[in-house]
């Protein structure tokens, strides 16, 4: 027995499904201070009531020798409360060297395609080494359905945090 389908039927059979992709711009301010360190910064999405959905990125000192730079990781309290403390460092596609103030845009894809669809919850943790410590956050919807666009407002470790959803 054959089976025949229409050719859009078919193609949805073959043609995975486009993904979805958040896009997250993080801009580091450069301080005036004595001794400048870059901070540590933590990204990753929670359920409503604070469990982990998904580790997205790590920034820390990679290059510190016997692995120190991770000893200093349990500054970043929040995501080290929720994820860090069970987490064997570096992870492949989520941790990385510091970044330099400025303007700096991250990807994610793959990491959100096992992510149920539902209510998240975005958080960014900033901590530098003599200077603060900073925490954003923000409500997203996952799938989005339409583009969107969600800014969050650093006050001194981080400068604005733009995050852009797509279908």
């Amino acid at each position: 027995m054959k089976l025949f389908l229409p050719a859009t039927a078919a193609a949805a059979l073959i043609a995975p499904a486009a993904a979805a992709d958040m896009t997250v711009g993080v801009d580091i301010p450069r301080l005036d201070v004595a001794e400048y360190h870059r901070p540590y910064v933590a990204m990753w999405l929670q359920t409503p009531d604070g469990k982990p959905a998904a580790n997205l990125a790590v920034w820390y000192d990679v290059e510190m020798r016997n692995d120190e730079g991770e000893d200093w990781l349990k500054d970043l309290r929040q995501w080290w409360r929720r994820i860090g403390r069970s987490t064997d460092m570096p992870v492949d596609g989520v941790s990385g060297p510091t970044r330099a103030p400025g303007a700096h845009e991250v990807t994610f894809d793959e990491k959100l395609n096992d992510l149920a669809p539902g209510e998240y919850e975005f958080m960014i943790e900033a901590v530098r080494e003599v200077g603060g410590r900073e925490l954003l956050h923000g409500a997203v919807q996952w799938p989005p359905k339409e583009e969107t666009t969600i800014r969050l407002e650093g006050g001194r470790e981080l400068g604005p945090v733009i995050l852009t959803l797509k279908p």
